[in-house]
């Protein structure tokens, strides 16, 4: 067996148990929370400590043993509020490197790089590289997984860059990839293509969001490629509605694809896109629990078998991070 790397050390892949491949613990802006600190909600740390705390032990009740946790630059990640959870649960969290855009890069990165004003190897991959090797920020914790975004603009040189400099880091470390995709674009097959060009193995490739889609032809393209199938947005029923995510996981099952999919719901204990009250009330099903209360009961009465369900929420992900 391999190990990957958890917030509180290396774990073994025969240890991570019931995974979760796709959630957040916080979504929070850290440069709008400190200039306009009441927008779009309050924030209080503690509070909201305490309250990731009380979440993930609800979910660690329900027989969840690990969450990948794929929150990367551009979505507000900060380990050290991570570590301050995790040291309070039973539950294993797995931390991502990578950079989150639909558009350009941060300024940061706009002159310097191959090719430009600074000329010089591509500081993205560097960073990418030393979060897995040397761990974030000062912080210890070790990056365990790759993640880039591709949406309804396309593919724009920023996103292509990032989404290279996440390919290379791949090949430099063996570390997994999840890529943020919307799949009514097809946006999915284009960044199997941009990855494997820089040499991505596709079979520890996770195409996230494609449980936002029921067409069959495009979810069996991907997976026939490789790459694994995020069925990760259980409870975005705004974006489509429980029955048809749940008869669209029955069909690839049916036609012989569990062993490419895996199961989340892409929640988070906080996210400041939205007023906390307004999401809320907006997708309830929205939470960690969701799969375990209502997703899996109604897998089973259509026919999916404990061993197949054990397939996408244990064996898929240990395989996903196998070296």
């Amino acid at each position: 067996m391999t190990s990957v790397d958890t917030v509180r050390g290396p774990l073994d892949t025969g240890r991570l148990g019931r995974v979760l491949m796709h959630e957040h613990v916080f979504i929070l802006g850290e440069e709008i929370r400190t200039n306009f600190p009441d927008y779009p909600s309050p924030w209080d740390e503690d509070e909201r400590v305490d309250d990731a705390v009380a979440k993930l032990k609800a979910l660690s009740e329900r027989g969840i043993d690990t969450i990948v946790d794929p929150t990367v630059i551009g979505l507000g990640r900060y380990i050290p509020r991570i570590q301050r959870v995790a040291e309070r649960v039973d539950i294993s969290i797995v931390v991502a490197t990578g950079l989150y855009t639909y558009n350009d890069l941060p300024f940061q990165f706009h002159n310097v790089g191959p090719g430009l004003l600074v000329d010089g190897p591509e500081p993205l991959t560097e960073l990418f590289v030393k979060d897995i090797r040397e761990g974030i920020a000062g912080t210890g914790v070790r990056a365990g997984m790759l993640k880039c975004a591709i949406e309804l603009p396309g593919l724009t040189p920023g996103v292509e860059r990032v989404m290279r400099a996440v390919g290379q880091a791949h090949v430099e470390t063996g570390v997994p990839i999840t890529v943020h995709t919307n799949p009514h674009t097809g946006s999915g097959e284009v960044a199997q293509r941009v990855l494997a060009e820089e040499g991505v193995d596709l079979t520890k490739v996770v195409i996230g969001h494609s449980g936002d889609s029921t067409d069959l032809d495009y979810l069996r393209r991907i997976a026939d490629a490789g790459s694994i199938l995020g069925m990760d947005r259980f409870g975005l029923d705004l974006l489509l509605p429980f029955e048809q995510r749940v008869d669209t996981v029955v069909a690839l099952v049916e036609a012989g694809y569990t062993e490419r999919m895996v199961l989340s719901h892409d929640a988070s204990c906080f996210i400041d896109w939205f007023p906390h009250d307004v999401k809320q009330a907006a997708v309830p099903n929205w939470n960690y629990n969701h799969i375990s209360d209502e997703v899996l009961p109604a897998l089973r009465e259509r026919g999916v078998s404990e061993e197949q369900i054990t397939t996408m929420l244990v064996d898929n992900p240990r395989r996903i991070f196998e070296r």
